[in-house]
């Protein structure tokens, strides 16, 4: 689904402004997969700040209106989507749980908190998509327990040929508020980074593999 350009550029410029993203060649970042990056994403200092924490908030129920039919029930992904599917199911007036990717290791070992129904309709909300790994294990989690997955709406992606080719074959349509393209440019014409720099950042973007395997291996 395509963005809207001018939010998703002010939600870029949020996202730089309040470092959330973080962009840095010459040290890189190490994913949870152990990947190099020379880009971070970590949406939940936006929470930290009123002004962008409402913005997001209104562009996802504006992204829910205009991208999906009525729905049940708001779902967040653990841990990063609870807070702002919150806010999201708050305003729309709507029941909420959370999901787990992994089931927990104590306790009830739950995967999905809070109360849901069988046939119920259930929008996803996530805070970035990176490969998409664990978000689709959520859609994989409330379908199991007789869930309707209508979609997934989140802040950033990356836009990875991994995750958009899983995304399509697991049948969940995504709608963001931002994305990689959008993040780049913004920061190239806001000068937080050198046009040097962009080579490397559209290298990473084509090739995320070998750009990490040489990193690790230079």
């Amino acid at each position: 689904m395509k963005v809207n350009n001018d939010t998703a550029i002010q939600a870029s410029r949020f996202l730089l402004q309040i470092k959330a993203i973080k962009l840095n060649n010459e040290n890189p970042f190490t994913w949870a997969s152990g990947r190099k990056s020379p880009i971070y994403c970590d949406n939940r200092v936006t929470l930290s700040y009123p002004e962008i924490r409402t913005f997001i908030r209104q562009q996802f129920v504006s992204k829910i209106n205009e991208n999906f039919a009525e729905v049940d029930v708001i779902a967040g992904v653990a841990t990063g989507g609870i807070a702002q599917g919150v806010l999201v199911a708050q305003d729309l007036g709507k029941p909420f749980i959370y999901v787990r990717p992994q089931e927990k290791q104590h306790g009830l070992t739950n995967k999905i908190e809070g109360d849901i129904k069988a046939g119920q309709t259930v929008l996803v909300i996530e805070d970035l998509i990176s490969t998409g790994k664990s978000s689709l294990q959520v859609v994989d989690t409330l379908r199991e327990a007789g869930c309707i997955v209508k979609g997934m709406v989140a802040i950033f992606t990356y836009g990875l040929d991994v995750s958009e080719a899983a995304f399509k074959e697991k049948d969940v349509p995504l709608a963001t508020i931002t994305n990689y393209d959008t993040l780049i440019e913004t920061a190239k014409e806001e000068s937080y980074i050198k046009e040097e720099d962009l080579i490397s950042l559209n290298k990473w973007r084509m090739n995320p593999e070998k750009w990490s395997e040489e990193r690790m291996n230079g």
